[in-house]
C-alpha cells in the first residue's frame, strides 16, 4: 500500500502568512490533483501553543533567525506561526481534504520544536503517524508540502529510518531557503539517505 503525506499545507506557510514560504500556495492544486492516486492520504499540521520556545517573540531581545538552545538542542527562532486554533494554523482553504483519512498534529510541546511529521526534534514524543501507517499496511510513503528544507526533509529522513520506501514529490514542495542552496542541499541529503525524488507527472500508482 502507498500513502501520501500532505505536510503542513497551512495558511501561515502560504503567501501572506506569518512564516510564508515563497510560492507555497502552488503546492495546493498539485496536492488536489495527485491525492486520488494514492491508497491512503494523511495530513500533518503544525500546532503550536502560544508560548512555544521556537518563537522569537517569547525570548527577550531575540528576533527571527537568531539561534538559541532549546531543550538541549540548537534552535532557530521563528516568527509566531501556526498557533493552536488560529486561522494561521488552519489548512489552506483550497486544499481538498475529502480523501484525508486522518490529521496528525506536531509541535505541541512548548519546550521542543518538531519539524518531522513522525517525532519531535529530540525524539521524545511520537506523533503516532508511523504506527498508523504500519497498521494499515503502508510500505511506500510519498511526501508533498511545506517546506522542502525543513519539515519535508526531516519527515523523509525519519520515514527512511522507520523502514518506509520514501519518495519526495519535488514539484509538490517549496523551500524556506534561509540560505541560498538550502533546497538543493536538502534534496541531496534526502537522496543520499535513500529517498527517491520524483515529479508529479512521473507518478504511475494507479
Amino acid at each position: 500500500m502507498n500513502a501520501l503525506l500532505l505536510v503542513d499545507i497551512q495558511n501561515d506557510f502560504l503567501p501572506g502568512g506569518a512564516l510564508a514560504v515563497r510560492a507555497g500556495d502552488q503546492v495546493v492544486p498539485l496536492a488536489n490533483r495527485v491525492s486520488p492516486m494514492f491508497d491512503l492520504v494523511v495530513a500533518t499540521q503544525d500546532w503550536h501553543p502560544a508560548d512555544h520556545g521556537s518563537f522569537a517573540a517569547n525570548h527577550a531581545g531575540k528576533k527571527p533567525g537568531d539561534v538559541i538552545e532549546l531543550g538541549g538542542l540548537e534552535q532557530i527562532l521563528w516568527p509566531v506561526h501556526c498557533v493552536q486554533g488560529t486561522p494561521g494554523a488552519a489548512f489552506a482553504a483550497a486544499l481538498d481534504r475529502s480523501r484525508v483519512a486522518r490529521v496528525f498534529r506536531k509541535g505541541v510541546d512548548a519546550d521542543v520544536d518538531s519539524y518531522s511529521t513522525f517525532f519531535d526534534n529530540a525524539r521524545r514524543r511520537s506523533t503516532g503517524l508511523s504506527d498508523y501507517l504500519k497498521e494499515r499496511g503502508a510500505r511506500q510513503v510519498y511526501l508533498l508540502g511545506l517546506a522542502t528544507d525543513y519539515c519535508v526533509k526531516y519527515s523523509a529522513l525519519d520515514a527512511l529510518d522507520l523502514g518506509f520506501d520514501t519518495f519526495v514529490i519535488e514539484d509538490g514542495c517549496r523551500p524556506v531557503e534561509r540560505e541560498a542552496g538550502d533546497c538543493a542541499r536538502a534534496l541531496r541529503e534526502m537522496t543520499q539517505a535513500g529517498a527517491t525524488i520524483v515529479r508529479s507527472d512521473e507518478l504511475t500508482l494507479r
